[in-house]
């Protein structure tokens, strides 16, 4: 039987959890007997000393790419504009040579990404979800809107 531990779970922790399965219940006077095996136990421990990730695999739409030579100023527009009708999504624009790229949100699935892509189809009909890397720190954002290279 194994039992899923957080990542934030100390050796120590651990231990005193073995230990606590392994006493007799008052009750019903059975006990657990935690064995562990070579490549378990060294699974465990790597995961606890692992740190966090900063950025992860997600997903954002699209709504503007261009490498014209007025791809600036209109990159700027189509964020502008986007702030406006969606104050509550965030927007990230970023110069990636040679194309100036707007995307908005920070989505974990590619579904949640469509779902976002359809709410604003109306006014972006061009947008198309793309997977990208989001920080951590991200996530979960949806007041404040910013101009990041993320």
């Amino acid at each position: 039987m194994f039992v899923g531990l957080g990542a934030g779970v100390s050796a120590q922790s651990l231990n005193a959890y073995k230990s606590k399965l392994g006493n007799t219940d008052p009750t019903y006077g059975s006990r657990v007997e935690v064995t562990e095996h070579g490549t378990a136990a060294t699974a465990v421990r790597s995961m606890q000393n692992r740190s966090q990730p900063s950025e992860i695999w997600g997903y954002r739409v699209r709504i503007f790419f261009d490498n014209s030579q007025n791809a600036r100023t209109l990159a700027n527009q189509a964020m502008n504009r986007f702030k406006e009708i969606y104050p509550d999504i965030p927007v990230y624009m970023v110069y990636d040579n040679p194309y100036f790229k707007v995307t908005v949100g920070n989505c974990l699935t590619e579904d949640e990404a469509r779902i976002l892509q359809g709410k604003i189809q109306g006014a972006f009909d061009r947008a198309f979800p793309i997977q990208e890397k989001i920080s951590m720190s991200l996530l979960g954002e949806s007041s404040a809107s910013q101009d990041s290279g993320q």
